[in-house]
């Protein structure tokens, strides 16, 4: 007569303790993301015109320029410093994150969206 399940008796546990483990990650997954939520990150472009402050949030929090860079006949390159600063800021943002994240899961590169 052929088993139930067609799996084996030592296939339930496996899965509880998968599950387990998933629920773990899952749980530390999040209160990492909270702890990077309060994280700050600071750029500057300019040799330090411009800086930008980042929520781990990735919103632009603050923007600090220098009184001697502000020149109206050249209102182009305080914009490029300040565009300069605030994407350098979003990547330190995005490598916290990736080296966070990569930690947790011990390298295994996780779907787009689940962090």
């Amino acid at each position: 007569m052929a088993k139930r399940g067609g799996f084996g008796g030592g296939m339930p546990n496996n899965m509880n303790n998968l599950m387990k483990q998933a629920q773990k990650m899952q749980k530390k997954m999040q209160e990492m993301q909270e702890d990077l939520d309060t994280q700050v990150f600071e750029a500057s472009a300019g040799g330090g015109a411009v800086k930008v402050v980042v929520s781990g949030k990735k919103e632009v929090t603050k923007v600090s320029i220098d009184p001697e860079v502000v020149d109206e006949d050249d209102v182009e390159m305080l914009e490029d410093l300040i565009l300069a600063a605030v994407n350098e800021a979003m990547r330190t943002a995005d490598e916290q994150v990736n080296q966070q994240m990569s930690k947790l899961t011990g390298g295994l590169n996780m779907p787009g969206g689940l962090f």
